[in-house]
């Protein structure tokens, strides 16, 4: 298996949802739908990042 550089928008996706909880996390934001959730926001940051760096095309 072969593995490649993610696409940016797939990177640029991953680094706002990471931005996004660790804000939410450290700093009290209230962000819908990440407010309470953001270790499963993460999860599927790193996800969505080893899935860019897999597939082809993302």
């Amino acid at each position: 298996m072969a593995l490649k550089a993610p696409g940016i928008l797939t990177y640029m996706l991953s680094v706002i949802l990471t931005v996004l909880a660790l804000v939410t996390y450290f700093f009290g934001a209230s962000i819908p739908y990440i407010t309470g959730q953001e270790f499963w926001v993460l999860v599927v940051a790193q996800f969505v990042l080893v899935f860019g760096c897999i597939m082809r095309g993302l």
